[in-house]
């Protein structure tokens, strides 16, 4: 086969690839559904549905019966494998019409989806898989592209539609997903039996064909004819969005201005439950947040219930100057808080004139998604990847409002429809089936020193528990390979990186302004790095004094200082844990140095806890001994210093300083990140000014 060329979609069918799979319609669904799944203009994560018809034996009866493979409920095409389709048998599927009674009792069919289950390891069925079960066809893609919904959501879409293919194309009006929408679309093709699409108002595109392969072409060749005729009608009709009503910023005073706005605006979104954020300065969203157009179209909300779902009802927009001066907090609160007061209320009068009896309860009236015209856009939820879903979504209602705007006038849902899509009972069904929030979901962490040892345990930890965390290091090399090992282990939204030296207050600014442009705040920070120096007192140099106290104490002070920032900004309090030593306590040889600088980490922690508690920042203390494994600790000399101070042989530390504990124990990072999670992780939200001793026990460094 010949290789299609296409403008504004992406072309990814590798014939042998394909040819490998051949024979196994199912594995086929899967490469279909995952290419079109990797561009995101032909439709969002976790948007849309494809599908595919096979005959297999009926397990019991041994008959030939016929199946249908179907994206399962809350799936991706993108990331779709077998485990995650649904499996059903079609003939049974299509008998649910004798017992449907109408509209009214659409969610009731869903429970009867799980009657027609062939396949009983399959995901759960999908409210669409009825809109699948009455179209004849062996393939099927229901996406949601920009381009088709922009035809969608226009006025004249019918029109349009009808117009751009000749017929080709079938329309069904609005209506929300379930059993009646999977007949009206069977209606369609027998009147129209020719067609080889229909456009779902409002919605989306449903495309088909006899193989795999017929059923992608056939999708991009409808979504390349939406865009192209799109393409061709911008700035015709009027100026793209009624034209430009400012300049942006540039690219680095945005970044400046998004960085220092960031955690008010966390801590207004994070008001009911902790809100991790994310921001996008991209052409496309600089485009629309700078028009003349911008507060006439994002007040109407989206069109396609994919994209509302994850947006809310609309945006809100900030009424700041680009350029204006954030520096003072307290004024800043004072100018917003009427701004994210007013969206709460609207969100209130808007679910109170919409309920239904039955209707879930409220839930957050907090803005997800945040417009600063000349700046950029911000969202925020539950965790990262859902905050990066929720920009995508935008960013694709702003591709539809752009296109249907071009060639007729766009239109949203209207509000009632809008609710009953999001409070949705069996869209609230959904969400009690979600996995509990882990205790640190929501929290955003900076671990220094997180390359290696103590940290990279703490960092992992925190992570594991649900936490986001900027990896840090000062050694760039020993920081790319731990984000790497990350992201394979947890994921790319999980964790984010910067180069940091905590003697230099430029690079901790620096790295703190990373993580509020990648997660919008702080919650937790972790003096870790460190370093030690081990000499007789007549040995030690001013250098190697200066040295401890600059990274010690210094450090922690410098980056206590720069996060008090932005904890007093967010005003939803905070944690910080030091990593301090039994040294900080217990009086040895050969430790001058090392040892009055943990005593005064120690201290320091003391005096930040007074300062910081009226703003609900808890700062604790974590004392360790002794943990040899993957720690930068013991090099430079540091195990050849104490073991000679011991008078034992290098290799004979970790025996030698388990056997002085208690417990008889040797210490781990780990034991040092279980210690540090016993702080943050909701048990003790009412201590302060602690010390935890992690060391085996020993009764020297016991405070008393």
């Amino acid at each position: 086969m010949q290789q299609k060329i296409y403008k504004h979609v992406n072309y990814l069918w590798d014939e042998d690839k394909a040819n490998s799979l051949m024979g196994d319609e199912v594995a086929l669904l899967l490469y279909r559904s995952n290419l079109l799944g990797a561009d995101l203009r032909i439709t969002n994560y976790g948007g849309g549905n494809t599908s595919c018809k096979t005959f297999d034996r009926d397990p019991l009866t041994k008959e030939e019966v016929e199946v249908m493979w179907i994206k399962g409920s809350g799936g991706d095409i993108g990331t779709l494998t077998k485990s995650g389709l649904a499996a059903l048998y079609v003939q049974r599927l299509r008998a649910l019409e004798n017992v449907y009674q109408g509209l009214a009792y659409e969610d009731e069919m869903v429970a009867l989806f799980n009657h027609c289950i062939f396949e009983l390891d399959s995901k759960a069925p999908s409210i669409d898989t009825p809109l699948h079960a009455f179209l004849p066809f062996k393939h099927i893609d229901h996406l949601h592209p920009d381009a088709a919904i922009a035809i969608a959501a226009a006025k004249d879409g019918k029109r349009i539609t009808k117009e751009l293919f000749g017929g080709t194309i079938g329309w069904v009006d609005w209506q929300k997903p379930g059993f009646d929408l999977g007949l009206q679309l069977r209606d369609c093709l027998a009147q129209n039996p020719h067609i080889r699409g229909i456009m779902l108002g409002s919605h989306g595109l449903f495309t088909w064909g006899d193989t795999a392969y017929d059923c992608y072409v056939n999708s991009l060749d409808v979504i390349e004819q939406c865009a192209a005729y799109l393409e061709s009608n911008l700035g015709k009709k009027a100026p793209i969005f009624a034209g430009k009503k400012m300049d942006s910023l540039s690219k680095e005073q945005r970044l400046k201005q998004a960085a220092a706005i960031a955690p008010l605006l966390r801590g207004f979104c994070s008001q009911e439950r902790s809100m991790i954020g994310h921001f996008t300065d991209s052409d496309a969203v600089m485009e629309f947040i700078n028009s003349n157009d911008l507060d006439r179209l994002a007040p109407l909300g989206t069109s396609c219930p994919d994209h509302f779902l994850r947006t809310k009802i609309q945006p809100l927009i900030l009424n700041l100057d680009k350029d204006a001066d954030l520096s003072d907090i307290i004024a800043l609160k004072e100018k917003l808080s009427p701004l994210f007061e007013g969206y709460r209320q609207m969100y209130q009068a808007y679910y109170e004139s919409c309920k239904h009896i039955d209707s879930p309860a409220i839930r957050d009236r907090n803005p997800v998604i945040i417009i600063y015209p000349g700046v950029g856009l911000f969202s925020f939820a539950k965790d990262k990847q859902t905050a990066r879903v929720a920009a995508e979504f935008y960013i694709n209602a702003i591709n539809v409002m752009k296109g249907a705007e071009a060639i007729s006038e766009y239109t949203s849902l209207p509000r009632q429809e809008a609710f009953d899509i999001e409070y949705w009972l069996l869209e609230e069904a959904k969400l009690q089936r979600m996995p509990k929030a882990k205790p640190l979901s929501g929290k955003i962490a900076l671990v220094t020193g997180s390359g290696g040892g103590i940290g990279k345990a703490i960092a992992k930890k925190f992570v594991m528990e649900g936490a986001v965390v900027l990896l840090n290091d000062i050694n760039q090399e020993r920081l790319d390979v731990v984000k790497e090992e990350f992201v394979a282990t947890f994921g790319k939204d999980t964790v984010e990186k910067a180069i940091l030296d905590v003697t230099s207050e430029q690079q901790i600014e620096a790295a703190l302004a990373t993580a509020l442009l990648a997660f919008g705040g702080i919650d937790i920070i972790v003096n870790n790095a460190g370093l030690s120096i081990s000499k007789p007192l007549e040995e030690h140099s001013e250098k190697d004094w200066d040295l401890l106290y600059d990274v010690l104490v210094k450090g922690q002070f410098f980056m206590s200082k720069a996060v008090a920032g932005i904890f007093k900004a967010q005003g939803i309090g905070g944690d910080i844990i030091n990593i301090v030593s039994k040294n900080a306590l217990v009086s040895g040889p050969n430790n001058a140095g090392y040892g009055s600088a943990k005593a005064a980490q120690l201290h320091l922690s003391r005096l930040t806890a007074a300062e910081l508690g009226p703003y609900k920042v808890r700062v604790n203390t974590v004392n360790p001994d002794a943990v040899i494994s993957d720690s930068n600790i013991w090099s430079g000399g540091w195990a050849e210093g104490r073991a000679k101070a011991y008078g034992i042989q290098i290799e004979e530390l970790p025996a030698y300083y388990a056997k002085r504990t208690l417990l008889n124990e040797i210490i781990l990072p780990e034991d040092i990140a279980n210690a540090c999670f016993a702080f943050v992780g909701g048990a003790l939200q009412k201590s302060t000014g602690n010390v935890l001793n992690v060391d085996g026990g020993i009764a020297m460094s016991f405070v008393r």
